[in-house]
C-alpha cells in the first residue's frame, strides 16, 4: 500500500518556496534541502563555514525528529557546496552528528545556493512501514 505524509516543524526553517520540509512515501522520508538558516529569524547564521554546516545539520535533525525519527535512521545525505575545498570541515561535522554505520553520501559542487549560503544538505530517512 502506498502511504504519503508531509512533515513540518517550527524548529527548522520554514520553506522558502513551494515545497514541504519533508515528505514520507512508503517507508522513506525525503528531507528537503536545508541551508544554514536560523529558524527563528530566517536569516543565515553568523559565523564561519563550520557554523553553517552545524546549523544545516541541526535543521535536518529537527525535521527528522518531526517525522518521528533520529539521525540514526538517515540512510543518505547529499551535500551541495559552493567551495569543495572546504569538504574536510563537512566531514568533521558529519562525524559529530552521525554514528557508524554512516549514511551513504554524495557531494556536489555548485555555483551558488539560496540566500548566499555556502552549504546545503538534503537527506533520506528510512522508517518502518505502517503496521510493522
Amino acid at each position: 500500500m502506498y502511504f504519503r505524509e508531509n512533515y513540518h516543524t517550527d524548529a527548522a526553517p520554514q520553506a522558502i518556496g513551494p515545497y514541504s520540509q519533508a515528505v514520507r512515501a512508503g517507508d522513506l522520508v525525503f528531507i528537503s534541502g536545508q541551508i544554514p538558516l536560523d529558524p527563528m529569524t530566517m536569516e543565515l547564521v553568523d559565523g564561519d563555514f563550520r557554523r553553517q554546516v552545524e546549523q544545516v545539520l541541526t535543521n535536518i535533525e529537527a525535521v527528522v525528529s518531526a517525522a518521528g525519527g533520529t539521525l540514526c535512521e538517515v540512510v543518505k545525505v547529499t551535500v551541495f557546496m559552493t567551495d569543495l575545498s572546504k569538504f574536510e570541515v563537512v566531514n568533521e561535522v558529519l562525524d559529530e552528528y552521525f554514528l557508524e554505520p554512516y549514511p551513504a553520501r554524495a557531494a556536489v559542487g555548485v555555483a551558488a545556493l539560496p540566500k548566499g549560503a555556502e552549504v546545503e544538505m538534503e537527506a533520506i530517512m528510512h522508517v518502518s512501514a505502517e503496521g510493522e
